[in-house]
């Protein structure tokens, strides 16, 4: 009873904070490998002199929505990153290291730059400060090579969470296979084999996300950047091997040191677009609300992580 009082206090001292505070939010309407850059460098956030971690999704086979290495290799080049990802939990070409490493080959992002299966040799737990439901996070022991973040998202929906933006890329993205089980599960179990007997309450899964990329966001402390790319937004999420159809049409990139803010404004410009012939949005907000997405954001704001209010500045300007 004490330690829940307590820790609603200090949740509702991080929301007042999060409610007062305006982050910036990048955005430019280009999408191309040059933008990539000149909005990485609009963050003021430099990578010079660390050994950078680019976080990416390497997309499951047969999904063809994944951010390609054309778009993303001369940001890869600016920083000098070694591109990471873990294994899944669930079945598929990226659950064993033998698949996972044919399909990075097969989407070409072996010929950009050196890649790195962080949970590969093992894994490791790195604490968490919302531990309502998780009490840690199990991600790769790779991760303490890198001390420097770029968290470089795909802008879709996603089958469970409603929507995969930075918030998901630092969660379950960065999470080993036992991690991301244990996430899914909001803390009952931490293999991947027990996870589809316990799915929990929805919340509590959402929360879950929220916590373990707070987790991450305060290992590398200032040394992370996160980008969304708001293309090819499927309702589905790039561990889909049969995406439904993509009816939107390309936005644009989206830049932030405040993953929160990052989020909530791509969430935003979807619920605020107005449809048009081949911009179909009511899809993509009917997968977010089913799923009670937004509760990501909300909480992950309530919990500290950052701020639901932003100013967007366009770079294209």
């Amino acid at each position: 009873m004490k330690r829940n009082l307590l820790l609603g206090i200090a949740l509702a001292a991080a929301a007042a904070f999060s409610a007062g505070a305006q982050s910036k939010v990048y955005m430019t309407r280009e999408i191309s490998p040059e933008a990539l850059v000149k909005i990485y460098k609009a963050l003021g956030r430099p990578a010079d002199g660390h050994r950078v971690a680019v976080k990416i999704s390497t997309g499951e086979a047969g999904n063809p929505n994944y951010l390609k290495p054309t778009l993303i290799s001369a940001l890869v080049d600016t920083v000098r990153g070694t591109i990471v990802e873990c294994n899944t939990a669930y079945g598929g070409k990226r659950n064993t290291f033998e698949a996972h490493w044919q399909t990075v080959h097969e989407h070409g992002f072996d010929s950009i730059a050196p890649v790195d299966l962080m949970d590969e040799e093992g894994q490791m737990k790195i604490p968490v400060r919302d531990r309502r439901h998780i009490k840690y996070d199990i991600v790769g022991n790779h991760l303490p090579r890198y001390d420097y973040m770029v968290n470089l998202a795909h802008f879709k929906g996603h089958g469970m969470g409603g929507y995969g933006g930075v918030l998901k890329n630092a969660s379950i993205g960065v999470a080993s296979a036992d991690g991301k089980a244990y996430i899914h599960s909001a803390g009952v179990v931490d293999t991947p084999e027990h996870l589809w007997q316990n799915l929990p309450e929805q919340d509590y899964f959402l929360e879950s996300m929220a916590a373990a990329a707070q987790a991450v966001h305060d290992y590398f402390g200032d040394n992370i950047v996160y980008i969304n790319v708001m293309n090819n937004m499927s309702v589905d999420c790039d561990c889909a091997s049969h995406p439904a159809d993509v009816l939107l049409k390309d936005y644009g990139i989206l830049a932030s040191t405040d993953p929160v803010a990052l989020d909530k404004a791509c969430v935003d410009i979807i619920f605020n677009m107005k449809p048009s012939d081949g911009n179909d949005n009511a899809p993509l907000i009917e997968r977010i609300n089913s799923r009670h997405g937004t509760h990501t954001i909300d909480h992950a704001a309530a919990i500290g992580l950052g701020s639901l209010e932003y100013e967007i500045i366009d770079i294209d300007k």
